[in-house]
């Protein structure tokens, strides 16, 4: 609820937004329905995404996740530190996050009780074994723990993490507070969303209605809101050395009421992405003050993205107000994801002079693949008999 002071969460679950109905079929029966996704690019770009919330993990714990085409263990030992191994034993396969424990700085495996330190993976307790082979180890990932959040590197060559996440430092003093957070499931490749920065032609068509009209694109165009428009102009670009992997979209925002410009809704938002997968969206207000909403894209499956929006705002703000923001943005990210969960993907889409930055973009995200990404299969053309 908005007026009250918990912090607003949204979950979004298979299917429940992103299609419409057709006929003899309901919107999750219409989700499940094969599609044609074109020729996307490789299915996991290198870099720093999220795992989950520092919350989710308490001291001793551990959580099996799986992402990034990898099964994984996460697990916090006492001293706080968290570390991400791959979740299989290497001795006969069971999955340390399934009933393993956390002993000392190790994970301990269900299955024979062998220890893996978190560390660097070596296994140092065989409770059966006189000797512990040199060669017995689990693969370690890099990971940190920056706003809130566990994050996990991953690089398709095996390389150590290039560039790190960047510490929002009123997260980290407490000056601004969390107000909420939104969470859902995309059904496209990773790279749609952050492009969706570089085309700013589609924000007046299709964020210019009203957030009253809903995402529901069938019906966001109703004259029953036609009296209120949202004004946005933007502008994206990438940021030199030794910030290459990080660009930039500002945006100013406004909108009127049958046609009167409306100044209490001027809004300024600086989005700067960081890699293929974290967006912070610093929001600032002339009346309203000042906040962030943290976007992070965590590809669970090549076409199948995890998004979390986490919103912190200054303390002496009405929690209604970020509230209010972060559904305003739940909505028009719902429209997003009606177009990704039903398009294709063009690797050489057919483009007027004002998308140049849409190419511009691509070439700036390219820079998150290497020679050895994996990539879908190929589709066959016509029909396999």
């Amino acid at each position: 609820l908005l007026g009250c002071s918990r912090p607003l969460t949204l979950r979004r679950g298979p299917g429940q937004v992103g299609y419409l109905p057709s006929p003899g079929l309901s919107q999750r029966q219409a989700a499940r329905r094969p599609r044609r996704p074109g020729a996307p690019p490789p299915s996991y770009p290198n870099g720093w995404y999220r795992l989950l919330d520092s919350a989710q993990l308490p001291r001793g714990t551990v959580r099996s996740l799986a992402l990034l085409g990898e099964q994984l263990a996460v697990f916090r030992i006492q001293d706080g530190q968290a570390y991400v191994v791959d979740a299989y034993c290497p001795h006969l396969g069971a999955n340390l996050a399934v009933g393993g424990r956390v002993m000392g700085n190790c994970i301990e495996c269900p299955f024979h009780g062998w220890q893996f330190r978190g560390e660097d993976g070596k296994c140092i307790s065989i409770p059966y074994a006189e000797k512990v082979p040199d060669f017995a180890r689990v693969r370690t990932w890099p990971s940190c723990e920056v706003n809130g959040m566990v994050l996990v590197w991953y690089h398709c060559e095996g390389v150590s993490p290039t560039w790190a996440v960047p510490e929002q430092r009123e997260i980290t003093t407490k000056e601004w507070v969390f107000r909420g957070q939104t969470e859902h499931l995309v059904d496209a490749h990773i790279q749609e969303i952050p492009e969706n920065a570089a085309d700013t032609a589609h924000l007046a068509f299709l964020h210019g209605p009203a957030i009253l009209g809903g995402s529901d694109l069938r019906y966001i165009r109703s004259k029953l809101w036609d009296f209120m428009k949202h004004i946005w102009k933007a502008e994206w670009q990438p940021e030199p050395e030794p910030n290459e992997h990080c660009s930039r979209l500002l945006v100013q925002h406004t909108a009127t009421i049958f046609g009167k410009h409306i100044s209490l809704m001027d809004l300024t938002v600086s989005a700067r992405q960081v890699g293929p997968g974290l967006v912070f969206l610093t929001f600032k207000h002339a009346f309203l003050g000042h906040g962030i909403i943290l976007q992070t894209v965590t590809p669970l499956e090549p076409l199948l993205q995890n998004v979390v929006h986490k919103i912190y705002y200054q303390k002496n703000i009405p929690a209604i107000i970020p509230k209010f923001i972060l559904r305003a943005e739940c909505i028009q990210f719902e429209r997003d994801i009606t177009i990704w969960n039903n398009k294709e993907y063009l690797p050489k889409p057919l483009l007027v002079r004002e998308d140049s930055s849409i190419q511009k973009h691509r070439r700036w995200y390219a820079q998150f693949y290497s020679e050895k990404s994996t990539r879908l299969p190929a589709q066959k053309e016509g029909l396999d008999w």
